[in-house]
């Protein structure tokens, strides 16, 4: 054989090879699924994510017409269960649902062994939780004006609540000394609920966290709300001040969620994906039960790919600043 044709042959071979790839990978985008779907939680059950995740993906097993699991991965404030879905087979089969610790993660794990930007194709934006920011019933301050004077002068004696190290609440609470131009006693815990336990029971002055678990507690009077921590004010709380209304000009906290896949998933897999994750959004009982948290549905331009990607983008900017000089303090 000469060299001419060889090269024809062997062209044309590579040709047939790819069209049968691609329409190998169509079949499989249009079959899609055809078998339970994994959904990541990077936090213990009975948690916020863990509570937004499961109604979420209640409703979108009726769409996709297969059931969706909820799986809890613990660890390293997330990034356990992100580098694992990170790993994972890239065919929609496995899905990570995050908050802003895709935002924080670089500046609190240097050594982070993927970049959040980069290594996951974007779903879609969830919802945002508003904060609540509390003290405890022995603490002085009852307004957020008499808190932020009294903390201004009596900083270093009082004592902050948080999950743990890159818990939304200890970004809260960082937020907080930045906007009142303080440092505070941070006090860490291993989870929302012994935090805010140790709030209960006067062990701790405040703690800044979301009100998926914050109001009943609010409902019952047995902690002082000193505001929440959007620019306006929530559905779930609409007596409760703001605390841009007590004088924090620019005080703006949410709890964000965002889902994922592997990257390399096929865009007609993730088209889908998000197709039922907007559908979801829409289902009565699914609002009714995020309303009753008081949690909020994001716009629908946000529910798609390019919303999250933006949205993550402009947090990781917002955030990682912030805790790198909080790590050199």
């Amino acid at each position: 054989m000469t060299r001419t044709p060889f090269i024809a042959k062997m062209l044309s071979t590579g040709a047939v090879a790819a069209v049968a790839f691609g329409t190998s990978l169509n079949a499989f985008a249009a079959e899609f699924p055809t078998r339970p779907i994994t959904l990541v939680v990077p936090f213990a059950a009975g948690g916020p994510t863990d509570i937004v995740a499961r109604s979420l993906g209640a409703s979108m097993s009726k769409d996709l017409g297969q059931t969706i699991v909820v799986e809890n991965r613990l660890g390293a404030g997330g990034t356990i269960a992100a580098g694992s879905v990170a790993k994972a087979a890239p065919d929609g089969y496995t899905l990570l649902i995050h908050h802003n610790g895709m935002a924080t993660a670089p500046a609190l794990y240097p050594d982070l062994a993927y970049k959040p930007l980069n290594d996951f194709e974007y779903i879609g934006q969830v919802a945002d939780v508003p904060m609540t920011l509390l003290g405890s019933k022995n603490f002085p301050p009852n307004t957020t004006a008499e808190l932020v004077a009294y903390v201004t002068k009596n900083g270093e004696k009082v004592n902050l609540a948080n999950a743990g190290p890159g818990a939304v609440s200890q970004l809260c609470g960082a937020l907080f000394e930045q906007a009142t131009k303080s440092k505070l006693i941070a006090i860490p815990y291993q989870g929302t609920a012994p935090a805010l336990n140790a709030l209960l029971g006067s062990q701790v002055d405040l703690l800044c966290d979301q009100t998926t678990t914050t109001l009943p507690h609010i409902a019952a009077k047995s902690v002082k709300l000193y505001g929440v921590t959007t620019p306006a004010r929530i559905k779930s709380l609409p007596d409760a001040p703001t605390l841009q209304e007590g004088g924090l000009k620019g005080f703006d906290m949410k709890v964000w969620h965002g889902v994922y896949a592997p990257k390399g998933t096929p865009k007609e897999v993730t088209a889908r994906i998000t197709r039922a994750l907007q559908a979801a959004l829409k289902d009565p009982e699914v609002i009714a039960r995020m309303d009753k948290l008081g949690v909020e549905i994001v716009p629908v331009d946000k529910q798609t790919p390019a919303g999250l990607q933006t949205w993550l983008k402009s947090e990781s900017d917002k955030w990682q600043p912030l805790l790198k000089s909080i790590a050199t303090q």
